[in-house]
């Protein structure tokens, strides 16, 4: 798993090669082709109320000639990324993760989170298998679904019930261009991708809770 590049306050995911990806990143939403994912770790005095982040994330690109990849911002600590790689059968799954939960949320219901630091979870995941887009999007489907138990079952408790996720998640999905259109639990890419996103997503879950939930209430800046 050597894929992975760490120069904080960057994390670089290289994907080996150009493949179509999708996402609801900042950088390069929606279907793309790149050859990298990055998350840039941020604090609150990077990103002022007010400051236009996609424009100012874009310099923060460009300087690091990332333009061309799917961008998240965490302010989660970049250095605790977690991965985990599955197999199912003659395919293989690469997830690579970052897990902060300041801004813990239950779907369905929100809590009032003004004037506090935002964590946020980011899942970045690759497949060696050729996926049409459907394809692609049922993958997005299954690794959402991974995520939300992992954070279930970890157990951080809300005053709206058990936390499923944070108000600011981003999950990318990237695999080769390719005819297969089905990705579902009953299928190797479901299984393959469900267990390396779980696997990540839950290391990322307790390592915060170990870590940053003991002395959130401290006050300090945290994810």
């Amino acid at each position: 798993m050597s894929d992975v590049t760490l120069a904080r306050p960057w994390l670089m995911f290289d994907l080996g090669r150009n493949m179509q990806v999708l996402s609801w990143a900042i950088n390069r939403p929606g279907f793309a082709t790149a050859r990298r994912i990055v998350w840039r770790e941020v604090r609150n005095a990077d990103l002022p109320q007010g400051m236009d982040v996609p424009a100012w994330f874009n310099r923060e690109l460009k300087l690091q000639a990332y333009e061309d990849a799917v961008g998240f911002l965490t302010s989660r600590d970049v250095s605790y990324f977690t991965q985990s790689t599955a197999k199912a059968g003659r395919m293989t799954a690469h997830c690579v993760a970052t897990v902060g939960l300041s801004n813990a949320e239950r779907v369905g219901a929100r809590v009032d989170r003004q004037m506090q630091d935002w964590g946020t979870i980011n899942v970045a995941v690759r497949l060696d298998t050729g996926l049409s887009q459907a394809g692609l999007i049922e993958t997005l489907s299954i690794a959402t679904q991974a995520r939300t138990a992992a954070i279930m079952e970890a157990g951080l408790d809300l005053p709206t019930g058990i936390a499923t996720g944070t108000g600011t998640d981003c999950i990318a999905v990237a695999a080769p261009q390719g005819a297969e259109n089905f990705a579902g639990l009953h299928t190797q890419i479901g299984e393959a991708v469900g267990a390396a996103v779980y696997r990540a997503t839950m290391q990322g879950a307790q390592q915060w809770k170990t870590d940053v939930g003991s002395i959130l209430k401290g006050g300090e800046e945290h994810a």
